[in-house]
């Protein structure tokens, strides 16, 4: 049943808005791109910790953690560059494809571009279900990055684009929970086989595949190419009313103003683009050096080196898998009602808390060459990764691609877009290639290292990011950006002679 309402438009007019069937069976279509991308996530950490599938591709991994127990550091047994590079293969070739995803966003639609990922994550799975050496499953992992790459690009702005604003913050994070569901998926894989993880990925790829098949693309995309009789169709049957002229033309204006920008990258330089850019950035940096995917990569594999049993680990993972889902759940729930910052800041705290709480133990309890850890201390540690994994659930995962897919103004839209791929892809390669051998050089003070930029990220969010809820997309500039203590002086040239005015505390607060 459709519900009823509003949407602020220009100058405070209301659009009419119904929460449709259409809008809800499209979000949660095109959401499963987050699908594949989360179930490639937990299956890669989890088949690198399986004693098979080590001894087929990496021997020398192989004879460290299972021939020689004894023979290297507890923290060290899982460092090898070519067992990173499997993980990381994938972000960098999802980087690279970004750029291609930008034009295809922009020129042929978002429903296409993710009908473009969706062939590749199955040409992906293929190939990694019938590896039969390295090279041909870095080459699946290759592909399926481009998938990862295509389907990052076109689905958060897809979602932001179709929704209502007073639910587009929910709605958008259902490409969030797809992420956390697949995660979960392949950790439940992991721990009933390993046979079949890699080969189960096709699933997740089919239904991306299909479901972009049956959704419809968005105005804001068919009127950008011109198609604006369609894109009035497509109005009223996501927004489930004829009423839709104040809206519509507030779109068309929008691409009017954005085809007057002929180079879209260049434009994001300008300095009245500057906070939308320096946002989007900031967000995909501070969302990896929480250390999230350290954890999500290489949950099974951390879980080992502390101590765990094969099984152990893995059903670890299955618990911290679960809690990610069930938190993102929350955040659904409340980021319509609390707010994107109140969210963060209070992630912030609890990721901190947890964080240093690890590493102290693991300091006391986990040497080099013996391990304490009891079952005791072990279910703390389990206990504490919740913790912290929940509180990222609910904050800087669904906001790191939910805050840049609604700032940025049509004209500016898909290269900002791919920019946040982009910077979110290069420093997911960075922390997956980088993380064992940290975590060998490091030992429990890798959790101390994430623990400092979380505090950073907690400053930034207090001071330099504002609000955004229940704000439509093209009414950003007006209603945040004008507005904010700092980033004004960048948007409001009547304001920048008042800069000396200096900080308002109230702002922040």
């Amino acid at each position: 049943m459709a519900g009823g309402g509003f949407t602020s438009g220009a100058g405070g007019v209301e659009f009419e808005a119904k929460i449709t069937p259409i809008v809800i069976i499209s979000c949660i279509m095109a959401a499963t791109g987050g699908l594949m991308f989360g179930y490639d996530v937990g299956v890669s950490g989890g088949v690198t910790s399986m004693p098979p599938f080590l001894k087929k591709f990496f021997p020398t991994v192989y004879r460290k953690t299972v021939q020689e127990k004894s023979s290297d550091s507890n923290y060290c047994k899982y460092d090898n560059q070519g067992l990173q590079l499997f993980t990381s293969s994938l972000y960098l070739a999802g980087l690279t494809a970004t750029f291609f995803a930008s034009y295809t966003t922009r020129k042929l639609g978002r429903r296409l571009t993710m009908l473009i990922a969706g062939f590749f994550f199955i040409c992906g799975v293929v190939l990694n279900a019938a590896a039969q050496d390295l090279a041909m499953l870095i080459v699946g992992r290759i592909l399926l990055g481009c998938g990862v790459g295509f389907a990052n690009q076109a689905v958060p702005v897809f979602l932001s684009e179709i929704a209502p604003s007073r639910i587009r913050g929910a709605l958008n994070i259902l490409f969030q929970l797809n992420v956390t569901i697949g995660i979960l998926f392949a950790n439940l894989v992991n721990y009933g086989t390993n046979k079949l993880s890699l080969g189960l990925a096709g699933i997740p790829a089919l239904m991306l595949t299909v479901g972009a098949l049956l959704v419809v693309d968005t105005p804001n995309s068919l009127i950008e190419r011109g198609r604006l009789d369609e894109g009035k169709a497509v109005l009223k049957k996501i927004r489930g009313t004829d009423n839709v002229e104040p809206e519509f033309l507030e779109l068309v204006e929008a691409s009017r103003v954005a085809k007057e920008v002929k180079h879209p990258f260049r434009n994001l330089l300008k300095r009245r683009n500057r906070p939308q850019i320096v946002i989007s950035i900031a967000l995909q940096v501070f969302q990896q050096f929480t250390g999230i995917n350290a954890i999500m990569f290489y949950a099974p594999v951390l879980f080992s080196t502390l101590g765990f049993g094969n099984d152990a680990s893995l059903y670890s993972a299955v618990i911290t898998g679960a809690v990610n889902v069930l938190s993102t759940v929350v955040s659904i729930y409340s980021v319509d009602k609390l707010g994107r910052r109140l969210l963060l800041l209070e992630a912030g705290v609890q990721m901190f808390l947890s964080q240093v709480a690890i590493a102290i133990i693991l300091g006391i309890k986990v040497k080099d060459d013996s391990n304490d850890l009891s079952k005791v201390y072990a279910v703390v540690v389990v206990v504490l990764v919740c913790t912290f994994v929940s509180s990222f659930a609910w904050s800087w995962g669904p906001l790191g691609w939910l805050i840049p897919s609604e700032t940025f103004p049509l004209e500016t839209r898909s290269a900002g877009q791919s920019v946040t791929v982009c910077v979110n892809l290069l420093f997911t390669f960075v922390i997956a290639q980088a993380f064992l051998s940290m975590l060998c050089h490091f030992k429990f003070g890798i959790f101390l290292f994430f623990s400092g930029w979380v505090f950073i990220m907690s400053v930034f969010v207090l001071f330099l990011l504002p609000e955004t809820k229940n704000i439509p997309i093209e009414e950003m500039t007006e209603r945040v950006w004008k507005q904010h203590w700092f980033w004004k002086r960048f948007i409001d040239d009547d304001k920048v002679t008042n800069i000396s005015n200096g900080f308002d505390p109230s702002s922040v607060l």
